[in-house]
């Protein structure tokens, strides 16, 4: 297969610049028709339709380099729905720097960094007085933030990596950059640079604007373990922050309008992935772009891919006290909630009658209860499926029935949500626990407990099963008991308020790509050495799931699980694409360095 290398992408959008300027016969200066090149996009139109590609690799990472493969899979919250060495290896850590995923990834982050930068290089050559100061510093701003966004994807998957701006090109023979300089400080700049620049509004629900570049500024100070500073941004942006169509940012009334087509761009969203469907595009500008189209039921209800599948740990952190509807921040694991994995559809089954948090049913495809407005979920009605990735099912990347022109082949009209308002209230619950106020903390994280307990918001039982599109009763599904904290923060010290902001961000955001890189925050400062809390965590899952899930070694899993664990100090980050490496040797050998342990 043939390697695509950060240095190539770098050279490509110049060559054909350098093969007219190449030519020295009058005949031979003429534009040919039809085609581009850095004179002819330097006006207001070109450099604003250059923006646009490289806003178009947000969505990009199809398939073989989908963000669940690097945010999920590898964690205590999933399984990956298939089998074979390749795709069980993300789950038991046997990849190596050969691995397709990791090469496959690689190429599109640089992709997107090149077409920001190539943004920021044509806007430089447009003619005074074709676009105004502040559309000029707008669309610069824009462009830094997408350049940003970019960067951090490839710090939070492979830490050590080149940081290219605009002044590198093939053109200024600059490019053989190297992955040993720290990259947090520059993508910080970044960040602040449009954080500071982007307006608060846009014409595009789905353009960065000022609050956004906060956001993701403030995800960069927790990755940097800077707290004081995330501190102040992070209540400048739940006072004051808006989305892009000026929407002032707050929760949805129900935690469900999150991953709906219909009230998507809502007052939660602070940046997404925009996504569409029946456009004239085949489906690809749908969520099969960012890989969201194969992470939903196999089998079940309806089918689709489902290589994304929730774990037994993940189902267990939804039960509750059955007295305060508090969750069982250390004994959640001490027994798992009811699954018929195995357990044919044919054959009797009752669900857990356990209080659980009522977010479990917008999360976990699971039998006997309703799957959106599908039908009720049937379990185990086609062998394979349990075969391959167990009794449960992904909920957030499928479109309701009711909803037909949200659904394009496998492609949704469901938008990826990158940071949403629960995001921003969750880290300013952990900056509060660190810095500030344990009851802060505990007021930011009963804000999302409030809303998820809004009976409205649960999901309830047909009116009539056998036709889910006449709608729903008020009868709850399950057995939901949801309750706020009560001054245990402050009463218990800070150890359990961590603890417990921690365990709220996991059953608020599973399955929505954060688990990863929230452990792995957890775990150290970036560029600092691991501490241990990510591997205790995730092969702690791995042997709940080996050693206490009847049934869960099937279809020969056992020869890729058993055995097999996180090692501390590799794992917490991914390897550097092995080809990568090879095609960036000079004379005096390659320029990226392996990261360590692989």
């Amino acid at each position: 297969m043939k390697k695509i290398t950060y240095k190539l992408i770098i050279a490509i959008t110049l060559i054909f610049v350098m093969a007219i300027g190449a030519c020295k016969k009058s005949f031979l200066d003429k534009q040919p028709q039809g085609s581009t090149n850095e004179t002819t996009l330097a006006t207001k139109s070109g450099v604003n339709g250059l923006l646009m590609g490289a806003y178009n690799y947000l969505g990009n990472g199809w398939l073989f380099n989908a963000d669940f493969l690097f945010a999920e899979i590898p964690t205590d919250d999933a399984n990956f729905g298939s089998y074979g060495s390749a795709s069980i290896g993300m789950e038991c850590f046997t990849f190596d720097a050969s691995s397709t995923f990791f090469a496959g990834k690689w190429p599109v982050l640089y992709y997107g960094v090149q077409r920001a930068n190539d943004v920021i290089r044509v806007l430089a050559k447009v003619p005074e007085g074709a676009m105004t100061a502040d559309e000029i510093l707008q669309v610069k701003a824009e462009a830094t933030f997408l350049r940003a966004y970019y960067h951090l994807q490839l710090a939070m998957i492979y830490e050590h990596v080149p940081y290219v701006d605009e002044t590198v090109s093939f053109e200024n023979g600059n490019y053989d950059v190297t992955n040993t300089d720290p990259i947090w400080p520059k993508i910080e700049a970044d960040f602040q640079f449009a954080a500071d620049n982007l307006s608060p509004t846009k014409p595009d629900a789905g353009r960065a604007n000022s609050w956004a570049a906060k956001s993701f500024l403030a995800k960069i100070f927790m990755f940097e373990h800077e707290f004081t500073k995330a501190q102040t941004l992070l209540a400048d942006i739940i006072a004051n922050g808006e989305t892009a169509n000026g929407k002032p940012y707050g929760l949805c009334d129900k935690y469900e309008d999150n991953f709906d087509p219909a009230t998507r761009n809502n007052q939660e969203s602070v940046f997404a992935i925009q996504c569409s469907v029946h456009d004239g595009a085949g489906g690809d500008n749908g969520n099969s772009k960012n890989g969201l189209a194969y992470t939903g039921p196999y089998g079940g209800p309806i089918a689709t891919y489902g290589w994304l599948q929730p774990a037994q740990s993940l189902a267990n952190s939804y039960k509750t006290d059955e007295t305060t509807g508090l969750p069982l921040i250390y004994t959640w694991n001490d027994n798992n909630i009811k699954s018929d994995l195995l357990v044919l559809s044919d054959e009797p089954f009752t669900p857990e009658t356990g209080t659980l948090d009522p977010r479990i049913d917008w999360t976990i495809g699971r039998r006997g209860i309703p799957f959106l407005d599908w039908g009720i979920h049937p379990g185990n009605n086609w062998v394979p499926s349990q075969i391959v990735s167990g009794p449960y099912c992904m909920i957030k990347s499928v479109a309701p029935q009711r909803e037909p022109d949200a659904t394009e082949g496998y492609s949704k009209a469901i938008n990826e949500v990158l940071i949403r308002f629960a995001d921003v209230l969750l880290w300013a619950a952990e900056v509060e626990v660190e810095i500030g106020s344990l009851s802060k903390a505990e007021m930011y994280v009963n804000m999302i407990r409030a809303r998820a307990a809004n009976p409205a918001g649960f999901v309830h039982t047909y009116i009539d099963p056998n036709d889910p599109l006449k709608g729903f009763t008020n009868t709850p599904a399950a057995n939901y008991k949801i309750g706020l904290y009560n001054g245990e923060f402050t009463a218990n010290g800070q150890a359990f308020a961590r603890d417990a902001v921690r365990f709220e961000r996991k059953i608020e955001t599973a399955m929505e790509n954060r688990r990863w890189f929230d452990l792995q925050r957890w775990d150290h400062k970036a560029g600092e050495p691991a501490s241990g809390y990510m591997a205790d965590v995730i092969n702690a899952s791995l042997d709940h799931e080996i050693n206490h899930v009847p049934g869960f070694l099937f279809e020969g899993r056992d020869q890729y699980l058993s055995g097999h664990k996180f090692v501390k100090g590799k794992n917490e980050i991914f390897p550097i694409p092995q080809g990568e490496i090879d095609a960036s040797t000079t004379k005096d050998g390659p320029t990226l360095t392996q990261n360590p342990g692989y």
